[in-house]
């Protein structure tokens, strides 16, 4: 039997998205991780401005203490696509509700909130939002409008992945991809994320009905295989920005 939390996120495309929610269990792992590392940062730094500085460092640093703090959240969540090492240790990652990537803009609301939800109130905010919120998000993550969910299932890990060819190397050189939407090729890119997380019938049904939603916008397109398909689809588009 699963007791996962799920979500269902259908796209513009007409293909239903399922992502497993993040529980209180596996977020708190990774918060504890990353306030480790980040307590070593704020150690780290306030040697180096003691060694530089004498008592004046420290009256450097605690302006900047929070700022320190708080970029380390933003920083990886923005450039390693949703995941602290924390989240990336136990496999979680911050993504919109709509399935799309977290952007500056939504990382710097979630972040800023953990003064409210935070440490500071010893994340009894954090703790009660998750256990009753359906999307079992925090205060940050309702202001943001986003969600921790899991890369993918634990019993996927403990079993080999299916391997795959990879997309042929140059195979959409002659394609036409100008018609495919920036938030479309989001989309696709959710999916080749997530797809080791999906049970063998629903990878192949909604890597069917996406390829099949895009492939008349792509002219020139001479892959049958949707997930073969996807992926040239998503290399193509990628590099031509």
């Amino acid at each position: 039997m699963d007791y996962e939390d799920r979500i269902t996120i259908p796209t513009p495309e007409g293909v239903s998205l399922e992502m497993t929610l993040a529980g209180l269990g596996s977020r708190a792992v990774a918060g504890g991780v990353d306030l480790v590392i980040k307590g070593l940062l704020v150690l780290l730094v306030a040697v180096v401005l003691l060694a530089l500085f004498g008592g004046l460092g420290i009256a450097v640093l605690l302006p900047l203490l929070g700022l320190l703090l708080i970029a380390y959240d933003v920083g990886f969540e923005t450039l390693a696509r949703g995941r602290t090492p924390g989240k990336r240790m136990t496999g979680l990652r911050v993504v919109r509700s709509s399935g799309r990537p977290v952007d500056l803009m939504a990382s710097a609301i979630r972040n800023l909130m953990r003064i409210v939800d935070g440490l500071a109130l010893s994340y009894v905010p954090t703790l009660v939002s998750v256990l009753v919120t359906s999307r079992n998000q925090r205060p940050g993550d309702l202001a943001a409008d986003t969600v921790v969910i899991r890369d993918r299932r634990a019993i996927d890990r403990a079993r080999p992945a299916q391997v795959r060819e990879p997309a042929r190397p140059g195979a959409g050189a002659l394609w036409d991809v100008s018609g495919v939407a920036p938030d479309e090729l989001a989309t696709v890119r959710a999916f080749l994320e997530r797809r080791e997380g999906l049970t063998p019938a629903a990878r192949e049904r909604l890597a069917g009905r996406l390829a099949g939603a895009l492939r008349p916008r792509v002219a020139g397109a001479d892959e049958a295989d949707a997930e073969l398909f996807l992926e040239t689809l998503y290399d193509t588009k990628s590099a031509r920005g």
